[in-house]
C-alpha cells in the first residue's frame, strides 16, 4: 500500500517540479533570479509555520551534520543558482529535457556513495543521453527567451549532477529524518542563502501579479508540495527507482510550456530529444540472469 501511495506521490511530485520551469521563465520576466528564489523559500517557510509542532520530529545521529551539510550545499544553494541562471539561457523545455539525465547521474552518485550497482548498459545509456543533450542544446533556436541554449542546458546538466547528490543525501538521512523536517530543513537553509544575494545582487523591486503569483505558487507548490511528495516517496523506495520518475518531467514540461508559454522544439531538437529518452530508457534495462544461473538449483 505505501509503495502505491508513494508512486502516485512521486507523479504529482514530477507535476508540479516541471511546472517550476513554467512559473520560474514568468517570474524572471520581472524579477531578477535571486528576489525570485529567495521570495519563493520564504514562501515555504511562511507555509511550514503551520507545522511547526512537527518539525522537530527527527532522531540526530553523530555525524548527520556532515551529510546535512553537503545536501544544503547541493540543494538548495548550488542547485537554484544553476537553475535559475539556466532559464535566462535556455527554454523551458529544453531545460525540461535536461532533467531526464537526473536518473543516470543519480545512478552513477549511488553507486559511489551507496555502493549501488551501475551496468554496463546504464554507462552507455548516460553517454547516448548526454550526446542528445548537446545537440539539443547547440541546435537551440537563439530566441528572447534563450539567447544561449548551449550554455544554459549545461548549467541545467550541473544543476541535476547537484539534485543526484541531493537525492543520496536524502536516502542517507530518510530513516532518522522525517520527509517534513527535511523539507523544512532546506526551505531555511534556502531563505538564509538567498536572501542577502537578492538584497546585494537584486533589482529593484515592484509589484506585478503574475510573477507574484508565480513565486507564491513556487514556494508552497512547487517547494512545500513537491519536494515534501517526494522526500516522502524516497523513504519508502530505493532511491535509484524513485528518481526514474523524474523521466515524467521532460514530458509534462514540454506539454506545459506548450500549454502556457507557447514555445515549441524544432525538428533537430525534437530528434536530439528522443536520443536523449533513448539513452534515459536503456539505462533503465536490467541484465537478465544467464540460463545458467537460473537453472542452478536452489
Amino acid at each position: 500500500m505505501k509503495g502505491r501511495t508513494a508512486e502516485m506521490a512521486l507523479i504529482v511530485a514530477m507535476i508540479l517540479w516541471a511546472s517550476s520551469f513554467i512559473a520560474l521563465k514568468v517570474a524572471f520576466e520581472s524579477y531578477d533570479p535571486w528576489t525570485v528564489i529567495a521570495g519563493r523559500m520564504w514562501v515555504a517557510c511562511l507555509c511550514f509555520a503551520f507545522f511547526w509542532p512537527k518539525l522537530f520530529n527527527f532522531q540526530y545521529r553523530k555525524g548527520d551534520w556532515k551529510i546535512l551539510l553537503v545536501m544544503a550545499a547541493v540543494e538548495p544553494s548550488l542547485y537554484f543558482i544553476l537553475e535559475g541562471l539556466a532559464l535566462q539561457y535556455t527554454s523551458a523545455s529544453q531545460a525540461g529535457m535536461v532533467t531526464s539525465l537526473a536518473p543516470l547521474l543519480t545512478a552513477i552518485v549511488a553507486f559511489i556513495v551507496l555502493k549501488e550497482r551501475i551496468t554496463k548498459v546504464a554507462a552507455v545509456g548516460l553517454c547516448i543521453a548526454i550526446v542528445g543533450v548537446m545537440v539539443l542544446g547547440s541546435s537551440g533556436d537563439v530566441t528572447e527567451s534563450a539567447p544561449n541554449p548551449m550554455l544554459g542546458n549545461t548549467l541545467e546538466l550541473a544543476a541535476m549532477l547537484c539534485a543526484a547528490i541531493f537525492s543520496v543525501c536524502l536516502k542517507l538521512l530518510s530513516e532518522r529524518y522525517s520527509a517534513l523536517t527535511l523539507t523544512a530543513y532546506m526551505s531555511a537553509v534556502g531563505a538564509v542563502f538567498f536572501t542577502p544575494l537578492a538584497l546585494l545582487k537584486g533589482g529593484p523591486w515592484h509589484f506585478s501579479v503574475e510573477p507574484i503569483v508565480s513565486i507564491v505558487f513556487l514556494g508552497a507548490f512547487v517547494t512545500l508540495g513537491g519536494y515534501l511528495l517526494y522526500n516522502y516517496a524516497i523513504a519508502h523506495m530505493p532511491v535509484s527507482r524513485a528518481s526514474m520518475f523524474v523521466n515524467l518531467i521532460p514530458v509534462f514540461t514540454v506539454i506545459l510550456a506548450y500549454l502556457i508559454l507557447d514555445e515549441r522544439l524544432n525538428q533537430t531538437q525534437l530528434m536530439a530529444s528522443v536520443v536523449v529518452m533513448l539513452g534515459v530508457g536503456l539505462s533503465q534495462i536490467k541484465p537478465r540472469k544467464s540460463a545458467e544461473t537460473q537453472s542452478q538449483p536452489s
